[in-house]
């Protein structure tokens, strides 16, 4: 005798009596981002205006996309997009290489305890801030006394004034971002590592494959996902280079190569006082920061399958 279909199941009505508890726990994140985050967007209206604090929103006139033309036919602003352009993309590059051949090395290590310590050693200075290891690196990389340069002396090199010289400063500042972020994002490509499928690698074996082409054809190919994942949704922090770190670093002998978009929007917005005209360069650099996210998560989902909503 066949039995019955039963009924669909009623979609599940909301009980505010008996979820009110989670409204408790999110609500007061809601409050923060709305206060915090969504609150300070008003002010982007400067971006249209002669702003003057005196006369306010509503008192300031109002002048169109003035600042936006003086920010493309004002040199310097062009160099600080190149140089913000220029210093993302060599992080982004060099952020994710580096990482990617360094779990790959970290992988090969079959003595636990000596991985342990190293994968410790690099994920450290995630930890810290750029207040912290800008005022090592500043004493590193001195000039009159730094290790770097004493050692260099050793092989008869005059010293290198690595954060006063444009030649070497973009260098510098990509060096030490790896320093930094190569930790994290190791552990992110160790974590990929790890749900490869050890059959596949029992068959390479069984066909002659040494490790050089496991890595090749199963390493690689199995964490392809992941890594597209992190260099898609990099792009939207290409005009990220990285606040912290630049104006711990920089001076004025190589802003002519070191200062980007967001040192330059503090130095005249704040320190100046054109808030018009910083406002200005800074929505420039949200907007395009916005279509880059928009194209990334795109190009995460059609390369990766990887989406949120």
């Amino acid at each position: 005798m066949a039995k019955p279909k039963s009924k669909p199941s009623s979609p599940q009505r909301w009980d505010f009596k008996q979820t009110w508890p989670l409204h408790v726990l999110v609500w007061p994140a809601v409050i923060v981002a709305l206060v915090f985050q969504y609150g300070p967007m008003f002010g982007i209206v400067m971006a249209f205006q002669d702003y003057r604090p005196w006369l306010g929103f509503l008192g300031s006139e109002w002048v169109g996309f003035k600042h936006f033309i003086t920010m493309f036919e004002y040199d310097y602003a062009r160099q600080v997009i190149w140089n913000t352009l220029v210093i993302s993309v060599l992080k982004l590059v060099f952020g994710l290489i580096v990482p990617l051949a360094f779990a790959l090395l970290l992988n090969e290590v079959y003595h636990m305890k000596f991985k342990r310590t190293v994968q410790t050693i690099v994920y450290l200075p995630y930890f810290l801030s750029w207040v912290i290891l800008g005022g090592m690196l500043i004493d590193i990389l001195s000039p009159t006394g730094g290790i770097i340069n004493q050692f260099l002396g050793i092989f008869g090199i005059d010293p290198i004034f690595f954060l006063g010289s444009n030649d070497w400063f973009r260098t510098t500042v990509v060096i030490s971002d790896l320093w930094k972020e190569t930790g994290f994002n190791t552990i992110v490509f160790l974590a990929a590592i790890t749900v490869v499928n050890p059959n596949l690698y029992e068959a390479a074996v069984v066909d002659g494959a040494n490790r050089w082409k496991q890595t090749w054809h199963i390493t690689l190919p199995s964490m392809r996902p992941i890594i597209i994942v992190v260099a898609t949704l990099s792009l939207g922090n290409i005009l990220n280079a990285g606040f912290d770190q630049i104006f711990n670093l920089y001076n004025p002998l190589v802003y002519q190569t070191g200062d980007i978009i967001d040192t330059y929007v503090y130095r005249v917005g704040l320190v100046s006082g054109d808030f018009s005209y910083g406002t200005a360069v800074g929505l420039f650099k949200s907007f395009i920061g916005l279509i880059l996210i928009v194209l990334g998560y795109h190009l995460a989902y059609r390369y990766a399958n990887w989406r949120i909503f």
